[in-house]
C-alpha cells in the first residue's frame, strides 16, 4: 500500500511545499547562475526512469560551458564556477528536481537516476534498479554518495528496490539532512563528479 499509494502522495505534497518554501531561494539562485553563465541557469540532461522511460532531469547549472581550442568541453574542475562549488557543496544544485518529483518523472527518494548511456553497462540484477522511480536522495546516497564504488551503489540501490517502506524512508531523509549540513561525500576523492560507470567486470 505504501510502495503503490502513499509514496507518491508524499512526493506530491512535500515536493509542492518544498518548492513554495524555497521559492524565494530559487529565484535568487537562479538569478545568480543566469548572470554568471550567461544565459541558462538550469542544467537539463536526459535520465531513465521507472522501466527505463527517458525523462529531463533537472538541477542548477554549477559549470560553464567552456571549451578548449578543439571544441570539446574543459574538464570540469576547470568549468566549476566558484558559486556553483557552493551550491553543489550545500547540495542546493538538487532543488529543481522537485519538479521532476511534481511530475512524477522521480520521487523524493529512490535510486538516483544515472546516464541514459549507462543502461547498455547493467546486468540483468543491476537493472532491477529501474523497477521503482528514481530519487533525489537515496540509500546509497546516505551511505557513501560518490565517494563509494559503483559495485557498492549499485548493491545499495537494489537492498532499496527490495526493501522499500515508510520507515526506511525517514531514515533515509534524515540521514540525508545530516549529509547535506555536513556536507559529506559531496564528491569522488579524484574528481569533481563521479567516475563514469565503463560495466562489470
Amino acid at each position: 500500500m505504501y510502495k503503490s499509494f502513499f509514496k507518491r502522495l508524499i512526493d506530491i505534497i512535500f515536493s509542492l511545499i518544498g518548492i513554495i518554501l524555497l521559492s524565494p531561494l530559487i529565484l535568487l539562485i537562479s538569478g545568480c547562475l543566469i548572470i554568471i553563465n550567461k544565459g541558462n541557469p538550469f542544467f537539463i540532461q536526459s535520465r531513465p526512469g521507472k522501466d527505463e522511460i527517458i525523462f529531463n532531469l533537472i538541477k542548477f547549472k554549477t559549470m560553464t560551458d567552456k571549451q578548449d581550442n578543439n571544441g570539446n568541453l574543459l574538464p570540469d574542475n576547470l568549468r566549476m564556477t566558484k558559486i556553483g562549488t557552493i551550491i553543489r557543496k550545500t547540495s542546493l544544485d538538487e532543488i529543481p528536481q522537485l519538479i521532476n518529483v511534481l511530475k512524477g518523472d522521480m520521487s523524493i527518494i529512490g535510486p538516483r537516476p544515472l546516464l541514459v548511456e549507462y543502461l547498455q553497462f547493467y546486468n540483468e540484477e543491476q537493472r532491477k534498479r529501474h523497477s521503482i522511480k528514481p530519487g533525489i536522495t537515496g540509500w546509497a546516497q546516505v551511505n557513501g554518495r560518490n565517494a563509494i564504488s559503483w559495485d557498492d551503489k549499485f548493491k545499495y540501490d537494489l537492498y532499496y528496490v527490495d526493501r522499500i517502506s515508510l520507515a526506511l524512508d525517514v531514515r533515509i531523509a534524515m540521514l540525508t539532512i545530516k549529509k547535506v549540513f555536513l556536507s559529506e561525500d559531496i564528491n569522488s576523492s579524484s574528481t569533481v563528479t563521479m567516475e563514469k560507470f565503463l560495466g562489470n567486470d
